[in-house]
């Protein structure tokens, strides 16, 4: 656990470790002023029940004299008043302590919070492609906010207690030595047993919960994400099975954990009864007599009254932190992603590319014991052309679009712009002038601008671009004929427009980002014949100044392009022009019948 805080620690940021330490001064305050309440209470019950021993205490002259106070009822309202304001202020300074421990708590949650889903985002695509999307959906939000109160707040408020308990001990040693040890070894034996005891059961609890959330979180999105099937299909029994099987054990789980937090509690308070108990006893058959027993008592009481809720805030928090601590190891690695050097920089300057996309000898695989994507792969794409891409599947054709798109880094070989090789320095460079539109168009429930204008702040858009935009990609003369034109909502994932519509939108935003080399990754596989007619004549009208790499399935989608290359599993298998093609796969055909 010392470690998993260790790494914590230093994912906080500097301005929050300050605050830390102002915190930490008020913590100290605050003790002090506990302290000092349970300190006044001594006094106070003895001037109401022995008012003459008082006044003689060699520690109250200054008082008297201060004060100017001939005889010893005098000192009853004085005492009254600063034991009143020592409560007050005491408990002034707890609620104070608490507002601070949570904003603070808070704040370094939502700083995890943004951490975990910048460093996600800035994550290279090969990483992206590894992970399922629930593990980190989950991190960034369940289990980051498990972290607010399964760690942060519970350390702040053990460092509270050991603070607090310290100083009232202290006080409760100066009142009688012996009774303020027992009570300590008493109340601390329980505690420490009930650790020792269940200190097995909590890890259990805590790796189920965080693994448990997960899966809840999967669950959902696949319900919810395929959900006209599981209508269609009538499979929503089977869904409502996987989530009790995952929720299930994560709320007992998490009702053990709360169980076993706050179960010491009824017997230290009892413990607590036990010992004023028999220490009233004690003191009454004392030579003193019991009227001097009584502010003893009252003192001790109270302390004990302070220290029993200070030891079991300690203990519940400790069982916090140990039950969200598979939690708290899941967000600490998704904060120790490391951030790519170019993070703080801002956009490079566009790659020169004047004359052609170039590949060289270039192989691919995912991992070193993975079988080859792509094999030797030589040719050249002329800046302007039309190039279109087909083969089965698994030939390699969306994993070699990644590579243009500078996603992917070859594994052997190099992609060139004008002969310059694009590597994990330049990169961005090259990726200024790429803008993809994928099969599936993503669209955010917003209006059209802001689809168009994907990722650029609403104040920032420019509108005149957008209208161009859409112009070029022939759905400008769609979009005035809408009531609220381009204001008009799409809907979750552009719901409420066709297929067409949504690619087309896709093509606009592409045009919006002024690249001049658009990959189309089988763009128009989900339209139907006439609307795949309409799209890929947007695309030829986009202008010849625009390089555009088309992957499609059916050859028909790739008429209007200058060259195709067909893949297959060895590599390049044949290219050459739309009739070229047609011509060469037609005497395959006839060479097989």
């Amino acid at each position: 656990m010392a470690v998993l805080l260790k790494r914590m620690w230093q994912h906080i940021l500097p301005r929050r470790r300050i605050q830390f330490g102002i915190l930490c001064v008020l913590m100290i305050i605050s003790s002090f002023a506990e302290v000092i309440s349970i300190g006044t209470l001594l006094p106070f019950l003895g001037v109401l029940t022995a008012p003459e021993r008082v006044f003689q205490n060699p520690l109250a002259k200054p008082v008297i004299q201060a004060l100017n106070l001939d005889e010893p009822k005098q000192m009853l309202l004085p005492l009254t008043i600063a034991f009143c304001i020592a409560v007050v202020v005491s408990g002034a300074m707890r609620l104070l302590l608490l507002w601070a421990q949570t904003r603070l708590s808070y704040a370094i949650g939502a700083d995890f919070s943004f951490s975990v889903y910048r460093r996600t985002l800035y994550q290279p695509y090969s990483v992206h492609l590894s992970r399922n999307s629930s593990e980190i959906i989950s991190g960034i939000t369940g289990k980051t906010i498990s972290v607010i109160y399964g760690a942060l707040i519970p350390i702040l408020t053990i460092i509270t207690s050991v603070i607090m308990l310290f100083m009232i001990l202290s006080a409760l040693v100066a009142i009688n030595p012996t009774i303020a040890l027992v009570a300590i070894v008493g109340f601390g034996a329980i505690y420490i047993s009930i650790i020792q005891i269940m200190k097995k059961r909590l890890s259990l609890d805590s790796k189920r919960i965080a693994r448990e959330s997960t899966n809840l979180m999967k669950t959902m999105q696949e319900g919810l994400g395929g959900i006209r099937d599981v209508l269609i299909d009538g499979t929503q029994a089977t869904y409502c099975d996987i989530y009790r099987n995952a929720d299930l054990p994560l709320r007992r789980a998490q009702a053990n954990i709360t169980i076993i937090s706050g179960s010491p509690r009824f017997g230290t308070e009892a413990l607590g009864m036990v010992l004023i108990a028999v220490l009233a006893y004690s003191l009454a058959g004392s030579s003193a007599g019991f009227a001097t027993a009584i502010p003893v008592l009252g003192a001790l009481a109270l302390g004990a009254q302070r220290m029993l809720p200070v030891l079991q805030q300690l203990y519940s928090s400790w069982t916090t932190i140990k039950g969200g601590e598979a939690s708290l190891k899941d967000v600490l690695d998704l904060l120790d992603q490391p951030l790519p050097e170019y993070t703080l920089k801002p956009m490079p300057e566009p790659i020169h590319f004047q004359r052609d996309i170039s590949l060289k000898g270039l192989s691919f695989r995912y991992t070193q014991d993975a079988p080859w994507v792509l094999q030797n792969m030589n040719f050249i794409i002329p800046k302007g052309s039309r190039i279109g891409f087909m083969g089965i599947t698994g030939s390699g054709k969306s994993t070699l679009l990644d590579i243009f798109m500078g996603l992917l880094q070859p594994t052997e070989g190099n992609m060139a712009i004008d002969g310059v090789p694009i590597s994990s320095e330049n990169y961005r460079a090259w990726q200024a002038h790429i803008a993809h539109v994928p099969q599936a168009i993503y669209l955010s429930d917003t209006s059209i601008t802001e689809n168009i204008a994907f990722g650029i702040p609403v104040n920032q858009i420019d509108h005149e671009r957008v209208r161009q935009a859409a112009q070029k990609a022939q759905i400008s003369e769609t979009i005035e004929t809408w009531n609220k034109q381009y204001k008009t909502i799409v809907g979750e994932r552009g719901i409420r427009l066709s297929g067409g519509q949504r690619q087309r939108i896709g093509i606009a935003r592409a045009l919006y980002k002024k690249a001049d080399v658009i990959v189309f990754d089988e763009a128009t596989s989900a339209l139907d014949n006439e609307t795949e007619h309409d799209v890929m004549e947007a695309i030829e009208s986009l202008g010849n100044d625009l390089t555009i790499l088309i992957v499609a399935h059916r050859l028909t989608t790739l008429k209007y392009c200058t060259q195709i290359i067909e893949l297959a599993e060895e590599g390049v298998r044949r290219t050459g022009s739309y009739y070229e093609m047609v011509e060469q796969i037609d005497n395959d055909h006839a060479v097989i019948s």
